[in-house]
């Protein structure tokens, strides 16, 4: 290797430091050719490492898309597996039963404010009882009231008697889960050697069936009722104007219908004498077509009964006595009287979907001065019957 001119001109001044100073240049150059290696060296690691930094980007860019797929799966797989995310809420599956009483005559939900208790019985599709729930007191008195069920998938009846409460009137038999059947939860009416003289609480029946699915969410289902129970009140009054004293007379309805099954239909059972659980006196606006007296009102008798399920079909009697002559002053077929006002505006209505709606019955009849029954005419809830050849049983 030969020096620069410039640097020979040096050699020549200086033997001893020529040698040198070719010496270091001859070791500066390739020092020069060894940096230019690092550098291309550094070209490498830097082609190699912008490979490896763009693997590795789109390494991770496909772990996140991977990652949001697999969120997105869980997120609506969830519900499914349990898994519950903060502010996602509750994906598990409740039902809740509400109680419905609009089968009566005002065709609006009156259970909040009639209804005392509730027992419901779940069975499955075997008839046997899986699930029980009771409820009593002011509870039932809102009218957003609905009760929880906790059951597995599948189809159940659900079977209600409402107002039974501590058994004072009617009695069911205590049910067992796994054990109980379907069969076996009739409604008795107590009473005392054939006679029940109280003001019995409403009763309610229902019966509705149930599929509980997966879901998620909660869901309601609805048991409607029906009344059981109806309000008898009669009313004597004499055409003379005379008061009536009620003291006088016996009122009683006579019926098999104090021992109902499952679905509400009347079992085999002795026959029941349903007495007044008052009695007391009134007055009433007295009708001059009726009677030829001038009088603005007079003194009526007032009796009042509560019965149980009255039955197309059935024949339920109401008897009136006068006590002092021992002589039945009348005896109706009270089913059929109570239909005869049923009318054409609920001439769509079944006779016992009338009667089932229908809680109340009011009738009044006349007197002639002999303290007879004047079967001609009558008055059923506010409305008059005029009755033609009218046949007294």
């Amino acid at each position: 290797m030969q020096c620069e001119p410039f640097t020979l001109h040096r050699i020549k001044k200086t033997k001893k430091h020529s040698a040198y100073q070719c010496k270091e240049r001859a070791q500066q150059k390739p020092q020069y050719q060894a940096s230019t290696k690092i550098d291309n060296s550094t070209v490498q690691i830097v082609r190699t490492k912008y490979i490896i930094l763009t693997t590795m980007n789109k390494t991770l860019l496909t772990s996140k898309i991977g990652l949001l797929v697999a969120i997105f799966a869980v997120l609506f797989t969830s519900c499914e597996n349990n898994i519950i995310f903060d502010g996602e809420g509750d994906c598990s599956v409740h039902y809740k039963i509400k109680f419905a009483y609009d089968k009566n005559m005002k065709y609006a939900d009156a259970f909040a404010k009639e209804v005392s208790s509730v027992s419901l019985y779940i069975f499955d599709t075997n008839g046997v009882l899986v699930y029980q729930g009771n409820e009593t007191g002011s509870t039932l008195a809102d009218e957003n009231y609905s009760m929880p069920i906790e059951l597995n998938p599948g189809k159940y009846n659900m079977l209600a008697w409402c107002g039974v409460g501590n058994g004072e009137y009617f009695t069911v038999p205590q049910a067992e889960i796994g054990v109980t059947s379907i069969d076996e939860l009739k409604c008795k009416l107590n009473r005392n050697n054939g006679i029940s003289d109280k003001e019995l609480a409403p009763l309610f029946h229902g019966q509705q069936e149930i599929t509980i699915g997966e879901e998620p969410g909660i869901h309601y289902e609805t048991i409607s009722l029906t009344k059981n129970t109806n309000t008898v009140r009669v009313v004597l009054q004499q055409l003379s104007g005379d008061d009536v004293d009620p003291s006088l007379f016996s009122f009683e309805i006579q019926d098999y219908n104090g021992y109902m099954a499952h679905d509400n239909t009347l079992l085999e059972d002795e026959l029941i004498t349903y007495k007044p659980w008052s009695l007391s006196t009134g007055t009433a606006d007295v009708n001059a077509e009726l009677h030829s007296r001038a009088a603005s009102t007079v003194g009526v008798a007032v009796a009042e009964l509560t019965t149980a399920r009255l039955v197309e079909g059935e024949n339920p009697l109401l008897v009136v006595k006068n006590m002092a002559e021992d002589k039945v002053v009348l005896s109706i077929p009270l089913v059929d009287y109570a239909l005869l006002v049923k009318g054409n505006y609920n001439r769509n209505m079944s006779a016992q979907e009338y009667l089932d709606r229908q809680d109340e019955y009011n009738l009044t009849f006349f007197l002639d001065e002999s303290g007879e029954w004047i079967s001609s005419s009558i008055i059923i809830n506010s409305w008059r019957v005029v009755l033609k050849n009218q046949v007294i049983q």
